[in-house]
Order: C-alpha cells, then sequence, then structure tokens
C-alpha cells in the first residue's frame, strides 16, 4: 500500500504542475488565441465563401453545350487579354471556368506601359512547394498580403473564361465586395492582428506586420504548450475516471458541464490542435521555420539555394517540328497521370524552355498535394516527374505544412474536421476562463 501510495502522490505532483503550466499557458495567450482560432474558423472555407460570392466568375452552364476546343479558346482570349499569357488552368468540373494565367504589363518609372516584346507565354512552378490546391486557392486572394514574402515568386493573373462560350469573365484578383473585404480583415486579423493596417510603426525599428506576426506566433506556441499539457493532465488518477474524460454530463450543474466542455471537446480535438498550433508559428519567426525544415532534412542554406540546377530544357526544333498543342499535352499528361483532376499547364519560356505542369485529384477525399511533371514541348517526353506519394514521409512533411494548418490535406472530408476543431480551439479560452474563476471562488477546506 506505502508504494502505491506513492505513485499515487507523485502522479498528483506531477499532474498539479502541467495544470499550473496549462492553466498560465491559457491566461497568458488566451485573448490573442481566441481570436486567431475565431479567424481560423471563418478562414477554413475561404475559397469557397468568396466563390459564393461571386459565382459569376467561377460557374457556368454547361447543360446541352459544347465546349470551345482548348487551344482555340486559349488564341480567343489571348487577343483580348492586357499581358503576357503564361499558363492555363483547366478543371475536371465541367460547370467550371477555364483560367488563363498572364502577367500584367510592367509600368515605367512614368507609369507608363511598357511595351516589351511577348516572347510566348510563360511561368514557373515552385518546386520545392508541395502544396498543390493550397498553392493555387492563394492566387485568389493575393490581395489579403500587400508585400511579397522574401523568396517568393509573383503569381500570374488569373483572368477567368467560360469555356462554351469563350467569353472573357474577368480577373478573380480585381473582385471587389464586401465578401473579399471581409475576408481580408479576417486574414489580417488572424496573422498580424490587423497590425499591419497601422501606419505609424508602434516600436522604433520593428515592422508593425512583423510584431503583429510575433504576438501570434508566440500565443500559438503557448496554445501548442497548452495542448501537450492539456493532454497530460486529462489522463484520471483511476480507470473509472476515464469515462467521464470522454463524455459531457449534461445532467449536471452549469460549472460541470462547463468543465466537461472544456475537457472531452479538447480531447476529441486534441490531434487537429496539435496540428495546427504546431505549424502556425512557420510564418511568424525563421528559427521555427528553419527548425522545422532541419527536423524534416529538407533545409537549404542560402549558399545552396544560389547554386542552380542543372536547367532542363527542351530538344531544339531543328528539323522544324511545331509546339505541341494543350490538348496534345493533355494526352501527355493522363497517360503519366491517368486519374480525375484539374490541370495547370505553365507554358515554355522560349524556344528550348519547357512545359510545367500540376495536377491535383478532384473529389470529398482528394488530397490537395499535387502530382508535377515536365515535359518537353516538340516531343512531350517526360524530362521530369515529381509524384506526391513517391516521396518519402520527410518531404511529404514538410511540403505539406500549409495544407496540415489550414486543413486542406485530403480536401473538404479534412476541412469540415478542422472547421469543427477551430470551433472547439475558440471556446477553449472561454471555458478555460471559467474553470479557474470556480476554482478562485472556491473556499479552503476546513481542517
Amino acid at each position: 500500500m506505502k508504494a502505491t501510495r506513492t505513485e499515487k502522490s507523485n502522479w498528483q505532483k506531477i499532474r498539479k504542475l502541467f495544470n499550473d503550466l496549462h492553466l498560465w499557458f491559457g491566461l497568458i495567450s488566451g485573448i490573442v488565441v481566441f481570436v486567431v482560432c475565431l479567424t481560423g474558423t471563418v478562414y477554413v472555407y475561404n475559397t469557397e465563401i468568396r466563390e459564393a460570392a461571386a459565382p459569376q466568375y467561377y460557374q457556368v452552364a454547361s447543360a446541352g453545350k459544347q465546349k470551345i476546343n482548348t487551344d482555340s479558346l486559349l488564341r480567343i482570349s489571348k487577343d483580348n487579354i492586357k499581358g503576357k499569357v503564361v499558363g492555363i488552368k483547366i478543371p475536371f468540373d465541367q460547370e467550371r471556368t477555364v483560367a488563363i494565367l498572364y502577367n500584367k504589363p510592367k509600368k515605367d518609372f512614368e507609369g507608363k506601359e511598357s511595351s516589351a516584346k511577348d516572347n510566348g507565354p510563360s511561368i514557373s512552378v515552385d518546386k520545392k512547394s508541395g502544396e498543390g490546391k493550397a498553392n493555387d486557392k492563394l492566387a485568389d486572394s493575393k490581395k489579403e498580403e500587400p508585400k511579397k514574402e522574401a523568396g517568393r515568386k509573383p503569381r500570374a493573373n488569373q483572368m477567368m473564361v467560360n469555356p462554351y462560350t469563350g467569353e472573357l469573365i474577368g480577373d478573380v484578383g480585381e473582385i471587389k465586395n464586401g465578401t473579399n473585404d471581409m475576408m481580408q480583415v479576417m486574414f489580417g486579423l488572424h496573422r498580424w492582428l490587423l497590425l499591419n493596417e497601422i501606419k505609424e510603426p508602434i516600436f522604433d525599428g520593428i515592422e508593425n506586420r512583423k510584431l503583429g506576426s510575433w504576438i501570434t506566433g508566440t500565443a500559438t506556441l503557448l496554445f501548442l504548450l497548452g495542448v501537450i499539457s492539456g493532454m497530460i493532465i486529462w489522463f484520471p488518477n483511476k480507470l473509472r475516471g476515464w469515462k467521464n474524460g470522454l463524455s459531457i454530463k449534461w445532467s449536471g450543474n452549469w460549472k460541470r458541464i462547463n468543465h466537461d466542455i472544456h475537457n472531452t471537446l479538447g480531447f476529441y480535438s486534441c490531434i487537429i490542435l496539435f496540428l495546427m498550433s504546431v505549424t502556425g508559428p512557420f510564418w511568424s519567426f525563421d528559427w521555427y521555420r528553419t527548425g522545422w525544415q532541419k527536423t524534416w532534412g529538407t533545409y537549404e542554406a542560402s549558399s545552396e539555394k544560389k547554386e542552380e540546377k542543372t536547367k532542363l530544357v527542351s530538344i531544339y526544333p531543328i528539323t522544324g517540328k511545331r509546339v505541341m498543342t494543350i490538348d496534345e499535352t493533355l494526352i501527355a499528361i493522363n497517360k503519366v497521370l491517368p486519374y480525375d483532376g484539374d490541370v495547370t499547364i505553365n507554358f515554355p519560356k522560349d524556344s528550348t524552355g519547357t512545359i510545367s505542369v500540376l495536377k491535383n485529384k478532384v473529389g470529398f477525399f482528394a488530397p490537395s498535394a499535387g502530382d508535377k511533371l515536365t515535359l518537353d514541348q516538340y516531343t512531350g517526353e517526360i524530362l521530369e516527374k515529381e509524384i506526391f506519394v513517391e516521396k518519402t514521409f520527410s518531404q511529404r512533411a514538410s511540403a505539406s505544412v500549409k495544407a496540415l494548418h489550414i486543413g486542406d490535406i485530403y480536401g473538404p472530408f479534412t476541412k469540415i474536421i478542422y472547421f469543427i476543431s477551430c470551433l472547439i480551439a475558440t471556446s477553449l479560452p472561454v471555458t478555460g476562463v471559467f474553470i479557474w474563476i470556480n476554482k478562485m471562488k472556491k473556499k479552503p477546506k476546513r481542517k
């Protein structure tokens, strides 16, 4: 009995220590975590909300109509687009619009559009990104980040086109409505607590955007520690206590219900909350991002990044062989990637450039990460391929940091799970504060 009592006593001490840590982690970060989680809950469905607010840009009626040949559609659209066409996004859904990717003309120092000669379509795929659909969807919300992050190439504009009529619907980056403004505010709150909107620096030498990022990043780290400590103190002393930790006693008083909501819902969502919080500081701290990449063995020093890799080139058409059409390119793609999916084709820069392709599966359980191909523009030969499932676990984990954070891992299925988990995460600071207040009100027991 002595040993049992000693073990129990030690466990109680450990549990009390983590309980105190859990309390202080929550109290320090509570308000910021509440704001970050609330805005994150809304932002899970950022793309869907934006599309619902401007359906004419994304949806078309297909009943009884025949699609225009893709090459003809591109040729018609190119004549009416002010800029350099660099690629095309072809959706699998027959009732979705086609997106023509293009770069707007650069303006000179006098504000006039430069008359640079169009040497053919061009765009490059970020080879270090494995985010698949997550990357594509970010193009729809490029206005959310006024400044381009270091090391990131500027994204192409997207002109939406009706594939049945050839009508140019408009550039999604130029959509102006209340929904887009609201989602921009949600993003600013989530990332920087809207400190990026304040022009004058709050602290000398520190950009407000960076300050906001540090605050949210620190709060997220404290939330991560809170999730870990919460899981430790969740484990009961006795076996019969497991049942209490897995259900909510709705017949109890409000204090008991509040405690059970915090305890039980926190347990059921702990894995998702851990994934969200462990990936969140990736965008706040350089040291955290570097540590993440080193952990998964994908870190490259700045000197290594500067070293150019062997550039893939297409066979120069000495015999006068013509460049492949888009339809021929699709046939070549589907031979290697024979599944239903959305296809993004990035055109070659010049006569020796290659075609870069990204294909994403579609469906309720479709993974967000896409497969990439590099093709010879004349022969269709596959010069390089990056199949996501064939990568090592560390490569997939490192490349999926954004998908893990926003819930776009396996399409709509994981989005629903993340949405519910975000709601729970939003409630945790509130229910936690009530638990703390109730404990403070307790009278000391008589000896």
